[in-house]
């Protein structure tokens, strides 16, 4: 009998964690994130030098999204977008 309790217990755990890690979730994917940061690059017309920390921060939103850390990869692939448009 407490073995079900104990089974009952985690899996309503289990749930619960499950469903509160979709509230923290990334509003758009990193994928499509990426695709909108690699269009903007290949139409941009920065010099290698200015390029440099844009291709810095597009490599760490890539290693980010590889980990499902969607979050911080958009946090980054913003960043190298904001740096094409200035």
């Amino acid at each position: 009998m407490k073995t079900i309790k104990l089974a009952t217990a985690v899996a309503t755990l289990a749930s619960a964690g499950c469903f509160a890690s979709f509230a923290y979730a990334a509003a758009v994917p990193c994928e499509d994130k990426l695709v909108e940061l690699r269009a903007a690059i290949a139409k941009t017309t920065l010099g290698d030098a200015d390029m440099k920390p844009v291709k810095t921060l597009e490599a760490k939103g890539v290693e980010r999204c590889n980990a499902d850390d969607d979050k911080r990869a958009d946090a980054f692939f913003d960043d190298a977008l904001k740096l094409l448009k200035n």
